[in-house]
């Protein structure tokens, strides 16, 4: 996933989060707000709790990689917020990116119905 594509600076993350719009499920929490720029943006945030930043770092690595087979920026019209939950841990690859589709799909569908 590009730089140009991702959430990084904390006032960007406050922003979207505050806007209170959500999609949850037992490993991941996906915050939305319609996109300022061009091309949608994503942020991803994983917690110290599960585990130390070798862990945290595999983790967003493997988020990254989910997402960036999973939507077109150029034609997303949301930012998202990615926080990965604990229960991450306890599934699959595989399973864990099912799980962020159908949220992803949630979070840009729900306006619309």
């Amino acid at each position: 996933m590009k730089k140009e594509y991702r959430v990084r600076k904390n006032e960007e993350f406050a922003q979207i989060i505050s806007e209170k719009h959500s999609v949850s499920n037992s490993s991941f929490v996906v915050y939305y707000s319609n996109r300022k720029q061009e091309h949608a943006r994503v942020g991803i945030s994983v917690s110290k709790k599960l585990g130390d930043a070798v862990d945290r770092n595999r983790i967003k690595r493997q988020v990254r990689e989910m997402i960036r087979s999973l939507i077109g920026f150029e034609q997303c019209p949301k930012d998202l917020i990615v926080i990965v939950r604990k229960g991450y841990l306890e599934k699959a690859f595989t399973d864990n990116k099912n799980d962020l589709e159908k949220a992803i799909k949630k979070a840009i569908i729900e306006k619309y119905e």
